[in-house]
């Protein structure tokens, strides 16, 4: 079966696995993951590859930038400090503490591999969290704190991975270059996605009268931005969302509704696609990568990385709690610029908690190790860490996937 045929025998699998998941009252993430490990093992089907460039540009820059359109920007700003503690200072708490268990844990796991494997399961995979939340009635707080973080922490995970991949080849870790490159990563991104929202702007102001041209830019733009971002060495996963957040707010008072509500339909359509064939592709890799492991090794493996699941988890809901605490503290005593509005109580900060799956962004970086060092030996364990980081995804996805609903509907039923 040629790769073409595959792709659109993915893509009918996937619509169709969609409206099963309705009638069955089944999170189709959760299905459509499924469904790929059972494809994936059809010896028939080759195998599916995933290229981390090709994911990077072809899905991330649409999902993040339609996130950013529709998010709520005064809701983003009251819940800033969150959604700053989530997605810088937990990301780099959570890639340390992946460290130290793996180091301690895993056979031959040094130190620079350990952050390694910290560094790719860092970040947390909203568009999961948000498609399986989807219809259960989440407050708009929820919905805003787990939407930006994933607006953001894809950018702190990608800087934590290249620094770590960088200790392996045997580059000295500099905490305050590090930092320093942190910083531009992050202006720079902001800087270009500033940029491209004003040009944007400017371009659709002239051209008011063709629909269909603005609805072409508006397609095209992210993917450019994130292309621009990235050749100038800067952050693209934050330029795309800058951008989203640009447009969003212009839109307000340029679009007419016709443009707005064709815009949806499109983008609608977009996202449903990408977001189904993530998620199929996500189970069609355990097939793909199990052959790599030993047989008599997966079990541990497995085990390892269910122990290193729930270290995420823990790490996650001590910090959302500790973040809750410190609001409160910070209201009480009047200080700094927290609202009411900006308080965490105990159902959200559960629901926040219990949200943090791991999705795309994780595979494409773990998949995307390079495969030799340079000098030309094999990247050590790099089999071992793709495993154990696809398992990990698997299993925040199926287990917190399957129980979240329960989970909001309980929360939400309490009086």
């Amino acid at each position: 079966m040629e790769n073409y045929s595959v792709v659109i025998l993915i893509l009918t699998i996937m619509i169709g696995l969609s409206a099963i998941a309705d009638q069955i009252k089944l999170p189709y993430p959760v299905l459509l993951i499924i469904a790929g490990i059972s494809i994936g093992f059809i010896p028939s089907i080759p195998p599916v590859s995933l290229n981390p460039e090709i994911i990077f540009l072809i899905f991330l820059p649409p999902l993040l930038y339609d996130a950013a359109f529709n998010i709520s920007f005064k809701e983003f700003k009251t819940n800033i400090n969150t959604i700053g503690t989530l997605s810088i200072s937990l990301v780099f708490l959570t890639a340390v503490g992946i460290a130290v268990v793996a180091h301690y844990l895993i056979p031959n796991m040094t130190w620079p591999l350990s952050f390694v494997l910290g560094a790719i399961l860092s970040a947390t995979d909203a568009v999961a969290a948000m498609s399986i939340t989807k219809g259960l009635g989440l407050s708009h707080k929820t919905n805003t704190i787990l939407e930006g973080e994933s607006l953001i922490n894809d950018a702190s995970a990608l800087v934590a991975y290249r620094f770590a991949v960088a200790a392996v080849t045997g580059s000295a870790f500099v905490f305050w270059r590090a930092g320093l490159e942190f910083l531009i990563l992050m202006a720079g991104g902001i800087l270009v996605g500033m940029l491209m929202s004003k040009i944007l702007g400017w371009i659709i102001r002239k051209v008011d009268r063709n629909q269909l041209v603005i609805l072409s830019f508006l397609l095209l733009t992210p993917f450019l931005t994130y292309l621009i971002a990235e050749h100038v060495h800067v952050s693209g996963v934050i330029a795309v969302v800058v951008l989203g957040l640009g447009i969003a707010r212009f839109s307000v008072k340029m679009f007419p509704q016709k443009l707005k509500e064709q815009s949806k339909s499109i983008w609608d359509i977009v996202i449903f696609l990408l977001n189904g064939l993530i998620f199929i592709l996500i189970g069609l890799q355990f097939p793909y990568v199990i052959k790599s492991i030993s047989k008599v090794m997966v079990w541990q493996y497995i085990g390892y990385a269910f122990i290193i699941t729930i270290i995420t988890l823990a790490l996650r809901m001590v910090r959302v709690f500790w973040q809750k605490s410190n609001l409160q503290r910070a209201f009480d005593k009047g200080k700094g610029r927290i609202t009411e509005f900006a308080l965490l109580d105990f159902k959200n900060s559960l629901i926040i908690s219990w949200s943090g799956m791991r999705g795309i962004v994780s595979l494409a970086i773990a998949i995307g190790l390079p495969e030799k060092l340079s000098d030309g030996t094999p990247f050590p364990e790099r089999n071992v860490i793709i495993f154990i980081s696809v398992v990990v995804v698997l299993f925040t996805l199926i287990g917190q996937g399957l129980s979240l609903p329960w989970l909001v509907k309980k929360l939400n039923a309490e009086p």
